[in-house]
């Protein structure tokens, strides 16, 4: 009688107590199961890929070591935790990442307790598991703070400000630094982990520790020359005396595909007196999977693709993409015009500054995840006469506002920022959604504020842009395919703070800012059809207004209605003011603004976003009709 197949281990594995309860020879075959499943679930949903990949073993380790969730562990960015979501009792939804109602493509904390904090932004990590680790210390409660931050991530000022203020936390705080990009290690083997293993095993760390004491009382300037003797010697032999500087206990670097390296270390590590601790871990972008190593970018986000194969199912043909659209523009105006500069922060695909790249790579400058740095070095070339584009995502420049702020705007410096990614953005969900920029920058005075309804409009915004060298001036723009018009052969410069009638009424005026222009047409010929003779007037900006445009469709229109893809506070506020300074409002006008809601929208297509948030078509047809019967039993009312 022969047996069946083997019951794979990861179906045994509910919470990482169960990882916990297998034997340590066991992981192996365990990590490569979870890099399969993991494997086939993106390729059924999307998502992010290559980063898990390369944590797969780590996952497996820092779940077999720890005491989670009572151990805190902080996933940086949170794109790389699908493998640890897994294992985490969130394995039977993990085909729902990033869809409607399923699991989150980031670290969240109503998902499970095993996600202590929320996370979509990089470099946040390290003060989080600080925050943690101080806490249980001032509570006499166990647990450590572990963040698991990556290469790339330790590239902003962030990080760096929590490691400088993490020596209260001990032995508490545990920073793994995932190097996976940058190769900032040295060449790491048997015996690079051998000496991990020797450098944070208890009877180094003990011999450390009393010879330190010991040391002190013969002599503080002995002491202190024994430290640095000591951490010179480490740092030749490891690297790491940058961390040192900062009060950390460096070990590594180690392989961090390797359970047998990655096991003894992390144990050393949970068990030590010293503290707080860096541990350097060597991993792979992709790793365990062909098509992602092999590629370019890891496979760092992906559509659904063939698991065999690796090809992705992107939709061919069909309109270009906005930042695509942006980055050729600007590549082209800066053949004539040297002063033109691009800088992105760690998204040079995503923003299109590939493109400008490409053909002026002396003027491109990717600072890396740094956006309070990109904007103050962007400030500082428009100082000195430079034209510069500071091409950043619409959430991503939130981290930089105190930057706008007093580097730009109080200096009315002429940066010209593209802000990609405006408006609700689909699977990244509400941590990555553009829906303030409008709000935050339209208040600033100096700012010229635009926003173009196809990409058409999105060449000569950023012809204009170029050629404005008064102040700051910005322009937004959607994640995604354009509409399908034309692309003009040669840009126009806009008349600032001028917008313009795109549809002819007398009735309903429906003023757009942005891409909801489609929707306020659409919405104009149901209207139309209704007997409502509408006007539609795509007002291009936010700030300056055009008063002069706005004026005269209120005084000429019985209902007026904003319409915009971003927060409250944005263009349907200034229009109102507008409206109350000129005592409009006192006439029997009936404005209604049309906006996001004043809450965080989850992940979905973002044209069921769009409807969720009473954007489309619609949505403008019933906000109009309620408007009019409001101004008709009104006048009953009055007549009564």
């Amino acid at each position: 009688m022969t047996s069946g197949p083997a019951t794979p281990l990861l179906d045994t594995v509910q919470v990482p107590a169960d990882i916990r309860r297998l034997e340590q020879w066991q992981l192996r075959q365990l990590a490569d199961e979870l890099r399969s499943e993991m494997i086939d679930a993106v390729g059924s949903t999307g998502g992010h890929l290559g980063s898990g990949l390369g944590v797969v073993e780590l996952t497996v380790a820092l779940h077999y070591v720890f005491d989670t969730p009572r151990d805190r562990l902080v996933w940086d960015v949170g794109h790389q935790a699908y493998p640890h979501k897994i294992v985490t009792g969130r394995r039977d939804r993990i085909r729902t990442l990033r869809q409607a109602g399923g699991l989150s493509g980031f670290t969240r904390r109503s998902e499970s307790e095993y996600d202590p904090f929320g996370a979509a932004h990089s470099s946040t990590s390290i003060s989080a598991a600080l925050g943690f680790a101080i806490a249980n210390k001032l509570n006499g409660q166990p647990g450590k703070g572990i963040a698991v931050i990556g290469d790339g991530a330790m590239s902003a000022g962030m990080a760096y400000e929590a490691m400088n203020n993490a020596e209260a936390a001990g032995n508490r705080l545990i920073v793994i630094l995932n190097d996976n990009d940058m190769s900032i290690a040295p060449p790491v083997g048997g015996l690079s982990a051998y000496l991990a293993r020797l450098v944070s095993s208890p009877s180094y760390l003990h011999l450390r520790h009393f010879a330190k004491k010991a040391i002190r009382r013969i002599s503080q300037r002995v002491h202190d020359t024994a430290q640095k003797a000591e951490e010179f010697t480490r740092g030749m032999v490891t690297g790491g005396t940058l961390f040192e500087e900062l009060g950390f206990y460096y070990v590594g670097p180690i392989d961090g595909h390797n359970l047998d390296h990655l096991i003894p270390v992390l144990e050393n590590v949970r068990d030590a007196e010293e503290g707080p601790i860096l541990v350097h871990v060597v991993t792979k972008k992709g790793k365990g999977y062909a098509p992602a190593e092999n590629s370019a970018d890891k496979y760092h986000g992906v559509q659904k693709f063939d698991v065999i194969t690796g090809e992705q199912k992107k939709a061919s043909g069909g309109p270009p993409a906005y930042q695509n659209v942006f980055g050729e523009t600007l590549a082209k105006l800066a053949e004539t015009d040297e002063r033109i500069c691009a800088i992105t922060a760690a998204m040079p695909s995503g923003t299109g500054i590939d493109k400008f790249a490409a053909t002026h790579p002396e003027r491109a400058f990717d600072v890396g995840i740094a956006e309070q740095h990109a904007v103050t070095f962007a400030a500082g070339l428009a100082a000195q006469g430079m034209r510069p584009f500071c091409a950043i995502y619409s959430t991503f420049l939130q981290r930089a506002y105190d930057q706008v702020v007093h580097d730009v705007a109080i200096q009315n410096l002429p940066v010209r920022f593209a802000i990609d990614r405006a408006g609700l953005v689909g699977a990244d969900g509400a941590t990555h959604a553009g829906s303030f920029d409008v709000t935050y920058l339209a208040t600033l005075p100096n700012f010229v504020v635009m926003a173009p309804a196809d990409e058409a409009e999105l060449v000569h915004m950023t012809y204009t842009a170029a050629c404005h060298d008064e102040g700051p001036i910005a322009f937004r723009y959607p994640r995604g395919s354009g509409v399908g018009v034309p692309l003009p052969e040669t840009p126009e410069r806009l008349s600032i703070g001028k917008g313009r009638i795109v549809r002819q009424g007398n009735k309903i005026a429906l003023l757009s800012l942005g891409t909801r222009l489609a929707e306020s047409l659409k919405a104009a010929d149901q209207l139309e059809a209704k007997g409502l003779s509408t006007t539609v007037a795509d007002l291009r900006f936010a700030k300056p207004l055009d008063s002069e445009l706005i004026r005269k469709l209120m005084t000429t229109h019985e209902v007026v209605v904003t319409v915009e893809e971003g927060s409250i506070g944005g263009l349907g506020a200034h229009v109102l003011t507008l409206a109350s300074d000129a005592g409009l409002t006192d006439a029997g006008l009936k404005i209604r603004t049309m906006r996001l809601p004043d809450l965080f929208l989850d992940q979905d297509a973002p044209e069921k976003q769009y409807n969720e948030a009473h954007l489309n078509a619609p949505h403008i047809v019933a906000t109009v009709l309620s408007a009019l019967r409001h101004n008709s039993a009104g006048v009953e009312e009055a007549r009564a």
